[in-house]
C-alpha cells in the first residue's frame, strides 16, 4: 500500500472509501475501498480534494479482488452452474437447473489452505433448485499474489470438477406392494399413494403398482417382470425387518440382483435394501418411509436419478448425519440430515 498523486494512480486498486459530502443533501462513499480507478476518475477525485491516495499498484503481481473471486469460481465449477458477477469481491455460484449438488471436500479442503482464498459451498449430496445460491468465494484482502489464484486454479484442475449440479434423470418406476394382508384385502395400502406422490415431485413416472403375498417367489416374480416391461427402477414395500415372515429381502436376493446393502446407519431408514439387477436399482423400502416426511428415501433416491451407482461405502459415510432429529417442524433440507 502506498499513497500516490492521483494522475499516477490510473489502473490502481483504491485502499479506502472516498466519501462525497453535499451539505444538508448527502453523505457516503464516492467510490469504495477496492475500486480500481480509471481516467474518468480522476477530475471527481480532485473535485472532493483527493490529490493523493492510498492504492494497491496490480502491476507488482497481485490480482484484484473481483478478478481473483472470478477466477477461483470459473476454476471450481461444473455443470449445473451459473457464476454471479463479483460484489464486493465475492462471486456466487447458482444452481442452474433443478438437481443434485455434488462437492469434492478433499480439493475444497486444498483450496481454503492457499493464503488469502476462502471457498464455501452446502453440503454435498443436496437436493437443489434452479436458480438456488449453493457456494461462493472471494479473497480477504483487497488483492492477493497472483500465484495464489493459480495455485488453486490447480487444484481445480486436478478435481475437476469441484462443484457441480447433476440434472436427476426420469426414471419409469415399478412398485411391488408384499404383505398378504394387503395382497388378501385384509387392510388397505397406504404406501403406494405416498410413493407415487414421492416419485412425482421427483420427475419420474409410476409404470404401475402389483400386490403380492409375503411369497418369495412370487415378490421376485413381479420384480422381474416390471424390469421385462421396462421398469428403470423397481421400489419394493413392506416385509422389510427381521421378522420370520418377512420375506422380501430373500425375494429381491432371489431375482439374481446383486445386493449393495440390506442396512444403513440412518434414522429413519435403517432397514433399507439397494440392490442391482441388469444394472436396473432395486430399492427396499422400510415402513417408516410412509410415516416420515424425511428419511432415507430422499438421502438415496435422488442420488440414483443423478446417475450414481452407489456402493456399500456411500452408505456407510451416511452413519455422520444420518439421524434425524424428527423437529416438529420439517425443514429438510434445509438442516442437518443426511450431511
Amino acid at each position: 500500500m502506498k499513497s500516490v498523486s492521483i494522475h499516477d494512480a490510473v489502473g490502481m486498486v483504491l485502499c479506502h472509501d472516498v466519501t462525497r459530502i453535499i451539505p444538508g443533501r448527502h453523505k457516503g462513499p464516492a467510490f469504495r475501498k477496492g475500486h480500481i480507478i480509471t481516467a474518468q476518475d480522476v477530475g471527481p477525485l480532485l473535485d472532493m480534494g483527493k490529490a493523493n491516495v492510498y492504492v494497491y499498484d496490480l502491476s507488482e503481481g497481485y490480482i484484484h479482488e473481483d478478478d481473483a473471486a472470478t477466477r477461483i469460481a470459473s476454476a471450481a465449477a461444473g455443470p449445473g452452474l451459473r457464476l454471479t458477477s463479483p460484489a464486493e469481491g465475492r462471486v456466487n455460484l447458482t444452481a442452474s437447473l433443478n438437481g443434485l449438488l455434488k462437492v469434492d471436500p478433499a480439493a475444497l479442503r486444498q483450496i481454503n489452505s492457499v493464503e488469502d482464498v476462502v471457498f464455501t459451498t452446502l453440503h454435498s449430496n443436496l437436493s437443489v433448485s434452479c436458480n438456488q445460491p449453493v457456494g461462493g468465494t472471494r479473497i480477504i484482502p483487497l488483492v492477493t499474489r497472483e500465484e495464489n489464484v493459480c495455485r488453486v486454479e490447480s487444484i481445480c484442475r486436478e478435481h475437476a470438477p469441484v462443484i457441480q449440479v447433476k440434472a436427476l434423470r426420469s426414471m419409469q418406476v415399478g412398485i411391488v406392494t408384499t404383505g398378504s394382508e394387503v395382497f388378501h384385502g385384509r387392510i388397505e395400502d397406504k404406501f403406494g399413494p405416498v410413493l407415487r406422490v414421492k416419485f412425482a415431485e421427483l420427475g419420474c413416472p409410476v409404470l404401475g403398482q402389483v400386490f403380492v403375498s409375503d411369497d418369495a417367489a412370487m415378490t421376485a416374480h413381479a420384480i422381474r417382470k416390471f424390469i421385462d416391461e421396462g421398469a428403470e427402477m423397481v421400489a419394493v414395500t413392506g416385509g422389510m425387518s427381521v421378522d420370520p415372515d418377512d420375506r422380501t429381502p430373500t425375494a429381491v436376493q432371489d431375482t439374481g440382483a446383486r445386493v449393495v446393502t440390506y442396512g444403513a446407519p440412518v434414522f429413519p431408514g435403517a432397514m433399507f435394501m439397494l440392490a442391482y439387477l441388469k444394472e436396473i436399482p432395486i430399492i427396499g423400502l422400510p415402513g417408516c418411509v410412509m410415516y416420515h416426511r424425511t428419511s432415507i428415501f430422499d438421502l438415496i433416491v435422488p442420488r440414483i436419478l443423478a446417475g450414481e451407482t452407489l456402493t456399500r461405502e456411500d452408505f456407510i459415510d451416511l452413519g455422520h448425519g444420518g439421524f434425524c432429529a424428527g423437529c416438529a417442524t420439517c425443514t429438510y433440507p434445509r438442516c442437518g440430515f443426511g450431511k
